[in-house]
């Protein structure tokens, strides 16, 4: 069990992000994606303050070197401001489902990056166990459609998108964003302590959504959040579960394996969300999105063998 460390940090984050995700998704829906993100790492920041101080004895990282702080500021506005204001966008267009599906994408990206910044080269079966996880995904988000092939009066089936275009683009981009700040933050960590890690890149986070909301003028878009009692209850929820454990695990997974094998095992939240999306959101799901999702679990499985 103490050599796969690194795999089952990851398959506790997949669960983790499974809790966060539905509860930012209902929240996002209430009060806007922009809201949600900085309060949920302003509440994820005082959280890992009071742990750290608990298990380390300092409620902020003064012992992190210069080096550290630049590669975890740059993977904090990597992976929060960008790639999760992305997918928390993504949860309000298609829903929390086929978000987490498309970040499943994020393994190729991570395990492409990586390759390049950290020289990490994954073996023939770990590609093979990415490529059935990608097959997985086309099968959930690919449908035939009946209509005229490039004006022809005949009809033909021709391959397009089951959901919104946009929302997917979207998912994709906080995949990309999510990808580079592992790297980054691998890169950066190296056997420094993964919460006090975390706690940076949820700072920078916080500064980086406080600048966004001031420039695009919403910020009373915060104060409305904070006085809606549902939206707070699922935001604190999302914040215990996500930036708190959720990160921290994934960091901890990226220090005991590689990055691109982490990011792999994190991906099978399509499969665990599946249960809770139609207990609690009604979701209707067929059997063509369970077979996918559950074929990108056995690409996920792979990398065990």
């Amino acid at each position: 069990m103490q050599a796969y460390w690194g795999e089952i940090a990851a398959l506790l984050t997949a669960v983790f992000w499974t809790v966060t995700s539905m509860a930012f998704e209902s929240a996002g829906k209430k009060v806007g994606s922009l809201a949600v993100n900085l309060i949920r790492l302003v509440i994820a920041f005082f959280i890992y303050s009071a742990y750290t101080q608990v298990t380390r004895g300092m409620w902020f990282p003064f012992d992190a070197n210069a080096y550290q702080w630049f590669w975890l500021v740059a993977s904090g506005i990597v992976g929060f401001v960008i790639g999760d204001l992305l997918l928390f966008q993504a949860f309000v267009v298609i829903g929390a489902r086929i978000s987490m599906l498309m970040m499943a994408m994020t393994p190729p990206f991570t395990a492409f990056i990586s390759y390049f910044v950290l020289d990490e080269v994954l073996s023939l079966s770990n590609w093979i166990g990415m490529a059935i996880t990608l097959c997985g995904i086309s099968m959930v988000i690919l449908k035939r459609e009946a209509g005229p092939l490039n004006g022809e009066k005949k009809i033909r089936k021709r391959l397009t998108s089951a959901y919104s275009v946009p929302g997917i683009l979207l998912a994709l981009g906080g995949a990309l964003g999510q990808a580079t700040g592992l790297v980054m933050s691998k890169k950066g960590m190296g056997d420094y302590d993964a919460f006090a890690a975390s706690q940076i890149r949820v700072m920078s986070g916080i500064v980086g959504f406080a600048i966004l909301l001031l420039v695009l003028k919403r910020y009373h878009r915060v104060w409305a959040a904070l006085k809606n009692i549902s939206a707070m209850k699922r935001i604190t929820l999302g914040s215990f579960f996500g930036p708190f454990l959720g990160v921290s695990f994934s960091l901890i997974a990226i220090q005991n394996t590689k990055a691109g094998i982490a990011a792999t095992i994190m991906a099978i939240v399509p499969v665990l969300i599946i249960p809770p999306a139609i207990l609690i959101f009604k979701e209707k799901v067929n059997w063509k999105e369970i077979i996918g999702a559950v074929i990108t679990v056995i690409g996920v499985a792979i990398f065990f063998v």
